[in-house]
């Protein structure tokens, strides 16, 4: 940070710097070249590169540029030699008319850093113009009663040349009577007078023709000529004379055409004719006598043309006044002309530079000048721009000014600028100017893409189709073109083990995340990634957001049978005593599901029973209970089918079935169940087969009695002088399983079975309850390998 405000002052200490120098340079006394009125196009007039000292070729590096007030251009640079070349041919009398010496000023405005040089280019006169006059003949009436050294005024001759060039002499041709005097008016021109060397008399000469010449100072000299006639007439011996021998007035530049100017007033004391005045401009120019008219009889004076205060300021005007004798008088009437604010000030743009960059430190945005024609307060400028820009005016030398930028511009906040310049002079009233301008601001790549997100969660159900549309990230650019354009991609994972690529993909465009693959909920639950935004621009910024996908679970797992076990070589048989009360606890189907949430909520209903109404299924647990008390009546075998159904969408469901042996307390005996495929349609010969089954396990159990008594007492007798136990030999081990409240019985109606070993299926002994001592918990392998006894036991 403190290095970037090291560099900005150092800029802006160098951009100052330069803005001395040229205004250094600006306030020096100007160049000045010269060049003779006429000279053809295209005459060199020197080299701007050595005059001013700098290198080759830094003018055109530096943008140079030629800029005056002349609405030609006069002056052509050459950028790349340095080359002041004259571009039009010059008339000095059209452009500066009497004004010597005739200068036109000019500037030339260099660039990094802006200088302004000051230069002249000073036109000399050539005698290209003879004296005029503008009355080829002059006629003059002289009283023959002048004495000789009396003075007559005559008309001036008109030369557009200056100096050396201009009107010098005057000459009259040779006669006896007359000869010139020339006289300057002190404000450097001259004007003839005859002089009167011998009488006149009217009767001896009536009239004269003499020839004026008016020569100038040109070499060689050019000259011009009028006819003087001179008229003897009668004495008339008073000559007018004016009330004031000047009159002085002040008349603002706007006053109207045809409006009186000034009122002059003469007198004579002669009678008659020779006591008539007539007033005329006398000694007029051309302009003059465009501008002014003269009432020849009221000696009202005026406006013919409309005044200019920046054309001319003052007028001198002499007016005769003659009477009918022939004598008269002169007066003088000077006009001031006084300025009014008729003139608005003027604009003009050296440069404009657009679009700038955003960021860019200050930077010179405008270069132009301001002036206006009128002159004292109403000359006097001011000019300002609007408040809250980040622009800012620097007045140089001149008039000239810069628009600089105040601070970095921010294309993101504003990206156009319409910048008012306004000049308002001084004058009343007051007269503004407006030069609107427009700043574009080019873009620069200072914004990283934003996401709409810090974070994203896509909800996904599993075994959805592949290319699944799962959601859309979004992020936006401030900046404009290339450097808005924004690509999306994957980051790689946190977790190494996630195989991200072949399960989501990104549309780099738009941000559309597809899955590659059906999801499964039981295997992957959830995940999460990172997407990045990254733009277009030199050098490219980016920014990421986090995207989690829940996978929704779908109900494709039917429930899992944990107990009984359907899948076992032999059914499971559940024993219930007669003797049990209703609400008795039979058995407990236990089921679990692969899915979640209600797809994994349980229920049990009993399909299917031998005997309905016996036996009910606890719909929320699955616990088999008896439902009434059991009677001799009821058969002593029981196939129970119990559906197992989740709660899912469409439900998915399982069928489980039990077998249930009645026995009396536990020492009747009994048979295992036929296979569990048995045909229901035989349901109707199994009475016949319970009767003869019975008689023949009557009989059975009366023999196995018998034999039962006597193997017993054989083996007490054997086993007395041992103190053996009664547990009969073999592999067996037994105990039916409990699972802790969810399995088949509880740990009191538990019972253990003794086969004789080596024993067929239709062998079998007493079963005895007894008490096990199971651990708290059993684990899962003794819960198998009970299953497995029970199987093996056939129940």
């Amino acid at each position: 940070m403190e290095v970037g405000v090291e560099r900005a002052v150092h800029k802006r200490q160098v951009f100052f710097l330069c803005v001395f120098l040229g205004v250094s340079w600006a306030g020096a006394d100007p160049l000045r070249y010269f060049v003779a009125e006429e000279t053809e196009k295209g005459m060199f007039l020197a080299n701007l590169a050595n005059d001013l000292g700098l290198g080759a070729g830094e003018l055109s590096a530096r943008g140079s540029r030629i800029v005056s007030d002349q609405s030609f251009r006069f002056l052509l640079l050459n950028p790349l030699t340095g080359d002041l070349i004259l571009n039009e041919k010059l008339d000095r009398e059209d452009l500066c008319g009497p004004t010597d010496p005739c200068a036109l000023p000019f500037q030339l405005l260099l660039d990094k850093p802006f200088q302004i040089f000051r230069a002249e280019l000073w036109v000399r006169d050539i005698n290209d113009h003879s004296p005029v006059f503008l009355d080829r003949e002059i006629t003059l009436k002289i009283l023959e009663s002048a004495t000789p050294g009396e003075a007559f005024l005559l008309e001036r001759a008109q030369d557009s040349d200056v100096g050396v060039n201009s009107l010098r002499n005057y000459t009259i041709s040779p006669n006896a009577y007359f000869h010139i005097n020339v006289h300057d008016s002190g404000e450097g021109t001259i004007f003839p007078e005859l002089v009167l060397d011998e009488v006149l008399d009217r009767e001896q000469v009536p009239e004269l023709s003499l020839t004026l010449t008016a020569l100038d100072g040109g070499s060689p000299p050019r000259s011009g000529t009028a006819l003087v006639r001179i008229l003897v007439v009668d004495i008339n011996d008073n000559a007018p004379i004016f009330a004031q021998s000047l009159y002085q007035v002040q008349v603002p530049e706007n006053r109207p055409v045809g409006s009186l100017v000034v009122t002059v007033s003469a007198s004579d004391l002669d009678t008659g004719s020779n006591g008539e005045i007539h007033y005329a401009l006398f000694y007029a120019t051309e302009r003059i006598l465009k501008t002014f008219q003269i009432n020849s009889t009221s000696g009202d004076l005026h406006l013919r043309a409309q005044l200019d205060y920046e054309t001319i300021q003052n007028y001198t005007l002499t007016i005769q006044a003659k009477d009918g004798g022939g004598l008269s008088g002169k007066c003088t009437v000077v006009v001031q002309v006084t300025d009014i604010n008729d003139n608005p000030p003027e604009l003009l743009m050296s440069s404009l530079t657009s679009p700038i960059a955003e960021n860019s430190p200050e930077t010179v945005v405008a270069v132009f000048r301001i002036r206006d024609r009128d002159s004292g307060n109403n000359g006097e400028m001011i000019c300002s721009i609007q408040d809250h820009l980040p622009f800012v005016l620097k007045p140089s030398v001149e008039n000239f000014y810069t628009l600089v930028t105040e601070k970095p511009l921010d294309r993101e906040q504003n990206a156009e600028y319409n910048v008012t310049i306004t000049v308002t002079d001084l004058g009343s009233p007051r007269l503004k100017t407006e030069r609107k301008i427009t700043v574009l601001v080019s873009d620069v790549n200072d914004n990283a893409p934003t996401f709409t997100q810090t974070a994203y969660t896509l909800h996904v159900r599993e075994n959805n189709s592949p290319a699944l549309h799962m959601g859309t990230v979004s992020a936006t650019d401030r900046d404009s073109g290339a450097n808005a354009q924004v690509t999306y991609s994957l980051l790689p994972p946190h977790d190494p083990h996630l195989p991200l690529a072949s399960l989501v993909s990104i549309n780099a465009d738009n941000g559309h995340l597809f899955a590659l693959r059906a999801l499964d909920y039981e295997a992957l639950r959830a995940f999460e990634f990172r997407v990045g935004a990254a733009d277009a621009g030199s050098p490219a910024l980016s920014s990421e957001a986090l995207v989690r996908v829940l996978v929704l679970d779908d109900n494709d797992n039917a429930p899992f049978v944990l107990y009984p076990m359907q899948n076992a070589s032999a059914p499971c048989t559940e024993l219930v005593p007669r003797a049990a009360e209703p609400g008795y606890l039979v058995t407990k189907v236990v089921a679990v599901d692969g899915d979640s949430g209600q797809n994994a909520w349980l229920s049990y209903q009993l399909l299917k029973a031998t005997e309905p109404g016996l036996f009910s299924v606890w719909a929320h647990n699955g616990e088999v209970r008896t439902a009434r008390l059991l009677s001799e009546r009821d058969a002593p075998k029981h196939r129970l089918a119990v559906l197992v159904k989740d709660n899912g969408e469409p439900p998915m469901s399982v069928t489980v079935t039990l077998h249930v042996l009645l026995v009396d307390g536990f020492s009747q005996p009994f048979l295992p169940l036929p296979e569990v495929a048995r045909d229901e349609a035989q349901a109707d010969s199994l009475t016949v087969y319970l009767v003869i089954a019975l008689a023949a396990v009557s009989s059975l159990f009366l023999f196995s009695v018998l034999a039962f008594v006597v193997v017993r007492l054989c083996r007490r007798n054997r086993a007395a002088p041992m103190g053996g136990s009664l547990v009969p030999e073999g592999h067996f081990s037994g105990h039916l399983v409990d699972f802790n409240g969810t399995g088949t019985l509880s740990q009191t109606y538990q019972y253990q079975v003794c086969l004789t070993e080596g024993s067929g299926t239709n062998e079998f002994k007493f079963l005895k309850p007894i008490i096990p001592n199971f651990p708290p918990q059993s684990t899962e392998r003794e819960m198998e390998e009970n299953l497995s006894l029970q199987n093996n036991l056939g129940f």
